[in-house]
């Protein structure tokens, strides 16, 4: 069959200027669709119907014909039927032959993927049809008005969307017609039907908002956060691949994780966020070839250089997280917020600018600073593999006389089993445990004093200025360089080497010292973390050429 694309395009679109030979994302609108025609196997020539002269030249450098419009054909008023007709005419006169078909491309439908149009071209010539024509299913309860002007519904009886009949809307894609159909006014004929395009490839550029919001559409990218939560390693990693999945609101993104990370697809899984399991390597090889990804971001520690080139051999970007390995020389960017490198590294981006905050942290304010210590807050993460709440929570108890007028609430994360720890409520000597809360900083705002471990929580406690005293869960952990004095942190080392009458004596010692708290507190908000997740996001997508420092000065 014989199909030839007409693409209309005027010269005087009043909304936005000069909006067919725009630049798009780099590129100048109409060229889109022409990319589009010119790459179907089954259209046989590629028009544009034209009243500029500067369209017509942008349409031939993207290789498109020009059909010049009769400027009786280019007012505002004027419908497509009498354009395309003319311009089907003059193509068949141009080539000395007929055609089956005609589509009528738009070019302010510049989302439209190659795949749906080839897609919908097959479905017109498999169907005993006259016209195809784009749609969207967006079924609504609607009003309309009666012919005296009163607003009535536009149906019999209220239902949940998911359960009303289908409404297409028509997008202006595409809209596919038998020759004979075409006729000065009409390019609808007898049988006609819809193809239903999916609703991110529905924009159709009328005003600025479309156009933004095109704009955003074309730039948005497939990232890959690769990531593991376990009791041994934490929830830090997940928690932090969390915190840039939902920033990264524009793009499409997708959590990998091992199948064996139980607690991790836990936390995933809450979230609601799209995410996939694998076994071996095979299956990761799988998941790539079928999510195509434009960035890779690791967040499971150190890399081996081999596993990097492989990476990079699949994905275009390859970015990782707290990577100390020999992957982060090849790495496109690394991203070492928990570290400060003593020599900068082109690709590697090192100290605290670089921390991303959650949600929470972000939207609250520093907690007030309180002369008298009420409420101390314990909390060591997600998990707590070396059982430093019950640590902490024995020194409390041998020593609960000293701390009778103080409330102690223990925070336990989803991989921390606090019964079976004995970490439990015991009013008589105001402690309370709180497993599993959903918002930390509620507990945060309450606080005058915090105990807990070295991973990224530093950081946030940091952001809502409250002094505290870590523990390092592991040797990793104490290579962490934040946690320190000059930050507001009173840190007593690897957590299972620290005697429970050191804690207690710190914490009496604090607790009854109020110009140490209020200089810690100090320390803590000259430190400036609320912006690092848009540099952070900015790296990932490939802006990382920016002035940013590489490591904390």
């Amino acid at each position: 069959m014989q199909i030839v694309a007409i693409i209309p395009a005027r010269g005087g679109s009043k909304g936005i200027p000069r909006k067919n030979i725009r630049l798009l994302n780099g590129k100048p609108l109409i060229a889109y669709a022409i990319e589009r025609a010119r790459q179907s196997p089954h259209i046989t020539a590629v028009f544009v119907s034209t009243d500029s002269r500067e369209i017509a030249d942008v349409a031939q450098r993207y290789g498109a014909f020009v059909i010049e419009r009769d400027s009786a054909l280019a007012d505002d008023l004027v419908t497509l039927d009498p354009v395309i007709c003319q311009a089907t005419e003059a193509v068949e006169q141009q080539l000395g032959h007929g055609f089956d078909a005609v589509i009528t491309l738009q070019p302010t439908s510049p989302l439209l993927t190659q795949e749906t149009l080839d897609q919908a071209i097959e479905f017109f010539l498999a169907q005993d049809i006259d016209t195809l024509i784009s749609a969207v299913n967006r079924p609504h309860l609607s009003w309309g008005k009666d012919e005296a002007g009163n607003l009535r519904p536009l149906y019999d009886k209220r239902k949940n969307r998911q359960e009303l009949p289908p409404h297409y809307v028509e997008t202006g894609a595409f809209l596919i017609t038998r020759r004979g159909c075409i006729r000065p006014d009409t390019r609808i004929g007898g049988k006609v039907s819809v193809y239903e395009v999916p609703i991110e490839e529905s924009v159709d550029i009328d005003g600025s908002e479309d156009w933004i919001l095109a704009d955003s559409l074309l730039r948005r990218k497939r990232i890959l956060f690769r990531v593991d939560g376990y009791i041994e390693m934490g929830l830090g990693h997940i928690y932090n691949c969390l915190t840039l999945a939902f920033s990264l609101i524009g793009h499409d993104v997708l959590l990998l994780t091992h199948e064996a990370a139980d607690i991790g697809i836990q936390k995933i899984k809450e979230t609601n966020l799209p995410y996939r399991t694998f076994r071996d390597e095979a299956e990761i090889s799988e998941i790539i070839d079928e999510f195509q990804p434009d960035v890779w971001v690791n967040d499971c520690l150190n890399t081996s250089a081999a596993y990097i080139r492989k990476l990079k051999a699949l994905v275009p970007r390859v970015v990782t997280i707290e990577d100390l390995g020999s992957g982060s020389e090849e790495a496109d960017a690394v991203i070492n917020a928990l570290y400060d490198e003593a020599e900068p590294r082109r690709n590697v981006y090192s100290g605290y600018p670089y921390v991303c905050l959650r949600d929470e942290f972000q939207m609250e304010e520093p907690k007030p600073f309180s002369p008298e210590v009420k409420n101390i807050v314990v909390f060591f993460g997600g998990t707590d593999p070396s059982n430093l709440n019950r640590l902490v929570y024995d020194g409390i108890l041998a020593q609960s006389e000293r701390f009778s007028a103080v409330t102690f609430n223990f925070i336990t994360g989803i991989g921390y089993d606090y019964e079976k720890n004995g970490v439990v409520n015991r009013p008589d000597k105001h402690i309370n445990v709180y497993p599993n809360v959903p918002r930390v900083t509620k507990y945060l705002k309450r606080a005058d004093l915090v105990v807990m471990g070295q991973g990224r929580s530093i950081f946030e406690v940091a952001a809502m200025g409250v002094p505290a005293v870590v523990m390092s869960q592991n040797e990793r952990e104490m290579t962490h360089s934040f946690a320190q004095m000059e930050h507001g942190f009173l840190n007593l080392g690897l957590g299972h080497e620290v005697d429970p009458f050191l804690i207690t004596n710190t914490l009496d010692w604090l607790i009854h010292t109020e110009t140490v708290r209020e200089n810690m507190r100090r320390l803590m908000l000259k430190v400036p973390l609320k912006s690092g997740l848009e540099r952070v996001k900015r790296i990932i997508l490939g802006d990382d050429d920016l002035d940013f420092p590489h490591r904390t000065q």
